[in-house]
């Protein structure tokens, strides 16, 4: 499985998960062992889209890379939308947080789901 993160920074596992997945500099991508117990890989990727944001543009980006999972600390619901209908699974609870910590709650199931950011409201 590959879970990409909306990242303040290249910084890998290391660095921070971005409030939003769209104008993020950075995403960083994550292959993860079919059980979840061993990551694999980590790749990050700059946001081709951070200095010219085109609405409905990074779910494609992001599909194209692989994931089957988006993290990130918000995004609004057109965005979770555009998500669901390509099989991406956006998760957006407002989490704070190193990548690291953010990936360890997701895989033990502390963090799912989407709630929209209330600035797309």
């Amino acid at each position: 499985m590959r879970i990409a993160f909306a990242s303040d920074d290249n910084q890998g596992v290391e660095g921070f998960l971005s409030a939003h997945f769209g104008r993020c500099p950075y995403y960083t991508l994550v292959d993860i062992e079919g059980d979840g117990d061993k990551v694999l890989d980590v790749k990050v990727v700059a946001n081709p889209y951070f200095n010219s944001h085109v609405p409905g543009a990074v779910p494609e980006f992001i599909k194209s890379q692989g994931a089957q999972v988006m993290i990130a600390g918000g995004m609004g619901p057109r965005a979770i939308g555009l998500f669901e209908q390509i099989g991406i699974e956006a998760i957006t609870t407002g989490a704070q947080g190193t990548l690291e910590e953010i990936l360890l709650a997701y895989l033990r199931g502390e963090i799912k789901g989407a709630l929209s950011c209330a600035q797309h409201h």
